[in-house]
């Protein structure tokens, strides 16, 4: 009888505990997927007319991608520091409805044209009730005048690889050094080499040992065209803050920024900044001749981001002269 009185509950809870396991499995089973992500108010600017000096219309255009009706809206629009804008605030009257478009124009005066390559960046911002609850949207736009230099070998201002015969045109570090020719040849580093890394092909520079053959960075404007997912830098750095912001211009008018860095061509981690290590060389040349041999001095591959639906123009370099780029390339 005790037997029989003990054996019961002990089934029954083990009943329960597997009926309590099937419930959970399906409740969690039955979860609904998360929500997707909301969508942005969109809010574009039309091209500027820079022929100046002039008194340029420009049309400010927002989208309510949200799920409510917009409601109070008004958008300002600023031009480059000094550029006189009217009205400072354009109001639109009553709402606008999901998926409807809004336009409102200012005026602004544009100055006398400058020579050489200018960036010129305007921007709108959208403020309103409802929509997609954010409360504020920008949109930017930069106009381009003068041209970009015609590709990087245009840009190259920097002798870092000479040949162990003559070493004295090499300054890559700002002390006299420089990579050595035969080393890097070793390694498959060639003048007109194909070089792949992340997902692209870049080619070794054509330039001859003891000529400029890359880049220190100083915000030069490169061109550039081409579809991916992202740009492909090849290069090193000189000291170990070899870090900065490189700025793509898509041929809408936009623009996407990322940043990335390169470690100290020797001594730092291989992996520092994010880098991929793509080759060594042993040793480098000084003024007096090749030495340092057993230590390893780098080239690495390191990427920013692309929209892959847009078309790139150009890119601007970041402003940091320790970071030396050899090439570059869009990556599918």
């Amino acid at each position: 009888m005790h037997v029989t009185r003990w054996v019961r509950p002990l089934r029954a809870v083990a009943v329960a505990a597997s009926l309590a396991f099937v419930a959970a499995s399906a409740a969690t089973a039955a979860e609904p997927p998360a929500d997707p992500p909301a969508a942005r108010t969109e809010v574009s600017v039309s091209p500027v007319d820079l022929d100046g000096p002039a008194i340029s219309t420009v049309t400010v255009r927002v989208k309510n991608a949200g799920p409510q009706r917009m409601r109070s809206l008004k958008v300002t629009f600023a031009g480059p520091v000094g550029w006189a804008v009217q009205p400072s605030v354009a109001t639109v009257s009553g709402s606008l409805a999901v998926g409807a478009f809004a336009r409102a124009e200012f005026r602004i005066r544009v100055p006398e044209k400058r020579p050489g390559f200018v960036l010129r960046t305007f921007t709108a911002t959208a403020m309103y009730d409802g929509g997609d609850g954010a409360g504020s949207a920008t949109g930017t736009r930069t106009e381009v005048v003068g041209s970009p230099l015609p590709d990087l070998a245009a840009a190259y201002d920097n002798v870092g690889v000479t040949d162990e015969s003559d070493t004295a045109p090499g300054n890559y570090d700002g002390d006299g050094n420089s990579f050595s020719a035969q080393k890097l040849a070793a390694v498959g580093l060639t003048p007109g080499a194909t070089v792949r890394a992340l997902g692209a092909e870049l080619t070794w520079p054509e330039a001859e040992p003891g000529t400029p053959g890359n880049v220190s960075s100083a915000g030069q404007a490169i061109t550039l065209g081409g579809r991916g997912s992202r740009l492909v830098f090849l290069g090193s750095g000189v000291g170990s803050a070899a870090t900065g912001t490189a700025t793509v211009h898509y041929t809408d008018g936009t623009s996407s920024r990322g940043r990335f860095g390169f470690p100290n061509w020797s001594f730092d981690p291989a992996g520092l900044h994010g880098a991929t290590l793509v080759a060594s060389a042993d040793g480098r040349n000084r003024p007096d001749g090749y030495g340092n041999a057993g230590i390893a001095y780098r080239i690495f591959a390191h990427s920013v981001p692309l929209d892959a639906s847009k078309e790139v123009a150009f890119v601007v370099l970041p402003s940091n002269g320790n970071v030396h780029v050899f090439a570059m390339a869009v990556a599918p």
